[in-house]
């Protein structure tokens, strides 16, 4: 049966979009974990990602992130509108499919403790993972913030960790791990600077003051925006639906004087939640997400896929949906590093099977040798298909910091440019791996079995592919690279790698 986790990390970190790269990789390079969306924000000073996968999966590369973040964030420097204890501030997990609440608390509680063994960060359980009633609310684990918490907790018992030593780590602070139901993040904006207004409305429909059940709020000031904002979490938006905390905002603003300009959601949210606030707004009599067209749609490509596909094709399917979606990532990019991945792995095949026909015997111990080299390569250029498609996330993330006083604008082009280099490296790295394969299979037809010989050349027309295609996507980079001096030497590379490739015709016989 399958087993399905989502976990939703934040990380006090919002405005280096190249730290923020640096901590998704890091969950990226894990195994059956899929980064579904990352967020950040510059007057929050916050990120927040949004990965699913397999429970272990998901479990190392939540702690794997934890570690990330405390080589490159310093509490001690950072500042920003939202509350934190920590540069990994909150780690929840929500079971999705095939798995428990119960489930996610005993992961919470291994994430917990290996975050505190392999990096010395104390942690604190909260929600359903929560080992003292105070604690289920995460706004009393946090109380207090880094600077409040770092002093009570050396000689106040109450305020010690759940794991860990009765100190917090001097800059990376602690983490709140846990095990919830699904969330919704959303924030609303108002038509005010005056924070004090945002708070009172917070007050009033947050659970916790006697509002709304299932709602947490407060106030927030968004100074590079001049607007004041009431964030929330609904923490069951079934009970409290989205459109309802709208409408209760919005009436407590024009008691204020003041308006809403806008909303936003941090992260995904359910297309349920959507569907019941259509339903509101549109009063549709009778309505049923079975109406939804992406519904209907959904549950006819399911059937169709269950009735004809074969084991291979709903392989690639999800990969497919993925680069087709309307979306800047996956791109050429990634596609270029998958037929880097095909040409490695049709090279393995090749060797491989060769290396069991008599009539190849006097190459046996270089065929093995190749077949261990092409799953080398293999593996690594998998790795580049998300390797590209973060490096290009963060150029999206630099672009969004703000840039309303020159300080700020200075800050957010070094990011874009930082984020633009990185953006070039990854798809030269792998035109680089593509060519290598490309030689090598090379020297593969020279010793594979003659039945193999249309798999060589197959691979490398892929390689080929890889190569030129990941240039094309160096070469759009650097357009927007401001220093010569990078660009010149990776224009130069570029250069001396399309000239391996130049010539990729292949015969059908040797």
């Amino acid at each position: 049966m399958k087993r399905l986790v989502e976990c939703v990390p934040n990380f006090s970190e919002g405005r280096d979009a190249a730290k923020v790269a640096a901590i998704v990789e890091a969950i990226r390079e894990v195994p059956g974990v899929f980064v579904l969306a990352h967020e950040s924000d510059g007057d929050h000073n916050r990120s927040v990602v949004t990965m699913a996968g397999d429970p272990e999966a998901v479990a190392e590369a939540a702690v794997r992130a934890a570690g990330k973040a405390s080589e490159l964030i310093d509490l001690t420097r950072q500042t920003g509108a939202h509350p934190r204890i920590g540069a990994t501030d909150v780690v929840p997990l929500i079971p999705i499919d095939g798995v428990t609440l119960d489930d996610c608390v005993a992961l919470a509680k291994r994430v917990g403790h290996e975050i505190w063994q392999r990096y010395r960060i104390p942690v604190y359980f909260y929600e359903a993972a929560a080992q003292r009633p105070e604690r289920v609310n995460l706004e009393n684990v946090r109380r207090g913030q880094f600077e409040g918490l770092r002093e009570e907790v050396l000689g106040n018992p109450d305020r010690a960790p759940d794991v860990g030593e009765a100190k917090l780590h001097p800059t990376a602070g602690a983490t709140v791990v846990g095990a919830r139901k699904f969330l919704i993040a959303y924030n609303i904006n108002l038509s005010t600077p005056d924070v004090g207004i945002a708070k009172k409305i917070a007050k009033t429909i947050r659970f916790s003051s006697g509002g709304m059940p299932y709602v947490k709020a407060m106030g927030v000031d968004l100074r590079a925006r001049n607007l004041a904002q009431v964030s929330m979490n609904l923490t069951d938006f079934e009970q409290t639906p989205i459109h309802r905390v709208f409408e209760a905002v919005k009436g407590e603003a024009e008691r204020h004087g003041v308006s809403i300009v806008g909303s936003e959601i941090v992260g995904l949210i359910p297309r349920r939640a959507l569907e019941m606030t259509a339903d509101y707004y549109l009063q549709i009599e009778n309505f049923s997400p079975a109406q939804v067209l992406e519904n209907r749609l959904e549950e006819a490509l399911v059937a169709r896929t269950r009735a004809h596909s074969s084991g291979l094709a709903a392989l690639v399917e999800p990969f497919l949906a993925a680069v087709a979606e309307p979306t800047a990532t996956p791109g050429g990019g990634s596609v270029a590093a998958l037929a880097g991945a095909l040409a490695a792995s049709v090279g393995q095949m090749a060797a491989g099977l060769s290396r069991t026909r008599k009539s190849q015997a006097a190459y046996a111990e270089r065929l093995d040798a190749a077949a261990k080299g092409f799953e080398t390569a293999s593996r690594a250029l998998a790795e580049a298909i998300d390797l590209d498609a973060a490096s290009f996330d963060a150029v999206l993330q630099a672009q969004k910091l703000p840039r309303d006083t020159s300080e700020q604008q200075s800050a957010r082009d070094r990011a874009i440019q930082q984020a633009l280099q990185h953006a070039a490296e990854v798809p030269l790295d792998v035109a680089r791996k593509a060519a290598d394969i490309f030689d090598k299979l090379g020297q593969l037809e020279t010793m594979s079995s003659p039945s193999m010989l249309s798999d060589v050349h197959v691979g490398r027309l892929m390689a080929a592919a890889a190569v030129r295609g990941a240039l094309e996507n160096v070469a759009i980079n650097l357009e927007s690279i401001i220093d010569a001096g990078f660009a010149g030497r990776m224009r130069s590379e570029s250069r001396a790698i399309a000239s391996r490739v130049a010539e990729t015709t292949v015969s059908a016989g040797r």
